[in-house]
């Protein structure tokens, strides 16, 4: 835990370079079944997985990327049914 800054700012120097398309929107660390949790927005489902190819390729035990329809949008669709 000593290191934990150290290691979140490599991890997060390391989606920069190797994913500069990446948005991020807030970082939280959680108390739970998850250690933290990066809100982002990615291009597409492709880059979204190289972040959390990034995460496990760091160390990390488990890590998902879910996609997300902003509100207004999913109301939209529910318009569409």
């Amino acid at each position: 835990m000593k290191d934990r800054a150290k290691i979140g700012r490599e991890w997060l120097d390391q989606v920069k370079e190797k994913c500069p398309e990446v948005k991020f929107l807030s970082h939280y660390a959680l108390l739970g079944n998850f250690d933290f949790i990066d809100i982002y927005e990615a291009p597409n489902e492709e880059t979204a997985a190289k972040v959390s190819m990034i995460s496990l390729a760091n160390g990390a035990f488990h890590a998902e990327s879910l996609t997300a329809i902003p509100y207004k949008r999913f109301l939209e669709l529910t318009e569409e049914i």
